[in-house]
């Protein structure tokens, strides 16, 4: 999904970072379902809806309601009329949340690409970029949490690279050059499965 984003800069913390290179671009939105939020804080019906979308965001990402957080980032693209609306409003809202810097032109990319005409809007993406709900809105506030384990097994069925969160971390404790090595020599898990079984000692690298 980082690739939605390649060459722009997106704000962390409250603004008080940037993500713009390619290795945190991907540490922050890969093998993640990213939720596209178009609001203002000063829309009423944005008001209430990003406290719903806020409690949303917590109990699938925060400790306190999770061991494991779910595999979700939110990027808030601004609708608000000046910087510091958009700043006094990302810091009611949780510090996970990223966000398009005040007045980027990509916002309004973004608006026409998912043809967003009103706010809010949550439009929901796979990490590949495929769309799995054009406004999440209305499933947000009836399904609450619950939404995300749907969303979840849509975006396994339609990107193939998509891991649940066990095996992506899997995959990063491997080495980098496991792929060629896999490749050249071609190991199974299967042969290595039954070397483990019979006590012959640790796997080949």
């Amino acid at each position: 999904m980082a690739s939605l984003f390649t060459g722009k800069v997106l704000m962390a913390n409250r603004e008080q970072d940037e993500v713009e290179t390619e290795r945190e671009l991907g540490l922050a939105l890969d093998n993640k379902v990213l939720l596209l939020y178009f609001a203002s804080g000063q829309c009423q019906r944005c008001q209430s809806f990003s406290l719903l979308l806020k409690d949303f965001f917590l109990r699938l990402t925060d400790e306190f309601y999770v061991e494991r957080a779910s595999q979700l980032v939110l990027v808030y693209v601004s609708q608000d009329e000046t910087e510091e609306q958009q700043r006094e409003f990302l810091r009611r809202m949780p510090r996970r949340w990223l966000a398009l810097p005040f007045g980027d032109s990509f916002k309004r990319e973004l608006e026409l690409r998912f043809a967003v005409r009103e706010v809010p809007a949550v439009v929901v993406l796979t990490p590949s970029g495929e769309v799995l709900v054009p406004n999440a809105v209305q499933e947000i506030r009836s399904l609450g949490p619950a939404a995300f384990g749907a969303w979840r097994e849509a975006a396994e069925l339609l990107d193939r690279n998509f891991r649940l969160a066990e095996d992506w971390e899997e995959r990063g404790r491997r080495s980098l050059t496991e792929p060629l090595r896999r490749l050249r020599y071609k190991l199974r898990k299967e042969p290595r499965k039954k070397k483990a079984s019979k006590g012959e000692g640790e796997e080949e690298e």
